[in-house]
């Protein structure tokens, strides 16, 4: 019996690496609803290659244009998610989540009792809103698997083993484009230096995020939620190959690392194959990265945002959410030429200790409400370029 599955925000890379996968074994999958933003062209192809009879695009002129665009009867298309009611008669096996930004929240709310397994890329959406989504995948009985290879490598290590079990936990960071250049020139990066990644094919946003090494500051926060573990039990290494993924230590002595290749497809493909055995074709094991993987403990000068992680809440609260869009606006800032790329690091650290925020340290979210809200309060109001 084919798997029906579904893919929010399946034009963005890891919606297209699943598709890609897909391709392969067209025969053993159902897809019931594909969705985007505004890349309609994309969306349109991806429903005639896979007989996809549901689409959702959420921006409204492309929304506008896909309906003139179609001629097919059988694909039907909406405009938001309040219409999945209408979609998904009953259970489907897999829904993967990979909208991107805080709007990814609501969705994979929504979607969570619509799925035996949901497997979710949106990092904002675990950041800012774990308690509200962990309470919906308890009352639904849903599997939720990360799709991040830091997560999902440590999601496959502990294999469901009690967090109580774990000692430490490493999550390793690249570095991005400016872990070899000297702390006295980062006054002078410029957007090209901390967009050229040299390893990871990422958006401009997502390339900031590394290179501030704020994306990992975030990455801890997700694995301290997931896994249930205190902030101490967590740690970052840099590993300019971005091979080992995560370093695993148990109370019983023994260490598990996970390494695979810079692939976004191998946690994918496992996520999706998370139930049978499927082989994946990779690369042979690199002996040159095992035998030098350059594992070393983060610099704080040069990457000061890690400071934040010793004065976060224990408890989930509204912090996150201030901490998840007060990046986005000063990453905004720095691509409009607005402020410096040392800004970025400099007005976080503030943040984190400036009485206007840290109120929120205290406040947990009841619902998805206080979060949204709570993001267009400060997208609004803050002027993050002038907060000093």
């Amino acid at each position: 019996m084919k798997k029906k599955i579904a893919i929010l925000g399946s034009t963005g890379s890891i919606g297209k690496t699943l598709i890609n996968v897909l391709k392969k074994d067209k025969k053993n999958f159902n897809i019931v609803l594909l969705t985007a933003n505004k890349n309609y062209n994309e969306l349109l192809k991806q429903a005639k290659i896979f007989n996809v009879k549901n689409l959702i695009l959420t921006n409204k002129n492309n929304f506008l244009k896909l309906k003139k665009k179609n001629h097919s009867n059988k694909i039907k298309i909406y405009n938001n998610f309040e219409s999945i009611n209408k979609i998904f008669k009953k259970k489907i096996d897999y829904i993967l989540s990979s909208i991107s930004g805080i709007e990814g929240l609501s969705p994979t709310l929504k979607c969570i009792k619509y799925t035996d397994v949901i497997a979710i890329a949106n990092k904002e959406a675990i950041i800012c809103g774990w308690n509200v989504l962990k309470k919906e995948l308890k009352k639904n009985k849903t599997e939720f698997i990360p799709v991040d290879s830091e997560h999902f490598s440590i999601h496959y290590a502990i294999n469901k083993k009690l967090s109580s079990n774990i000692n430490k936990i490493y999550l390793t960071a690249s570095g991005g484009p400016l872990l070899n250049v000297p702390l006295k020139k980062f006054k002078d990066v410029k957007l090209h230096d901390v967009l050229n990644h040299p390893n990871w094919n990422m958006g401009k946003k997502i390339s900031i995020d590394s290179a501030t090494l704020m994306n990992k500051v975030f990455e801890i926060i997700e694995a301290k939620k997931i896994f249930d573990v205190d902030y101490k039990k967590l740690a970052i290494l840099t590993h300019p190959q971005s091979y080992i993924h995560s370093i695993i230590k148990f109370n019983n002595g023994f260490i598990k690392i996970i390494a695979h290749d810079t692939d976004m497809k191998i946690p994918i493909f496992n996520t999706i194959y998370h139930d049978v055995k499927k082989k994946i074709k990779t690369k042979k094991i690199n002996l040159k990265y095992l035998n030098n993987t350059m594992l070393a403990k983060i610099d704080n000068d040069k990457f000061p945002v890690v400071n934040i992680l010793k004065n976060l809440p224990e408890s989930d609260s509204l912090f996150e959410t201030v901490l998840v869009t007060a990046n986005d606006e000063l990453v905004k800032l720095f691509l409009k030429n607005k402020i410096k790329f040392t800004d970025i690091s400099k007005k976080l650290l503030i943040i984190n200790k400036n009485p206007k925020f840290t109120q929120y340290k205290k406040i947990q979210p009841k619902n998805i409400n206080d979060i949204l809200k709570l993001n267009k309060y400060l997208r609004v109001n803050i002027n993050f370029k002038d907060i000093n």
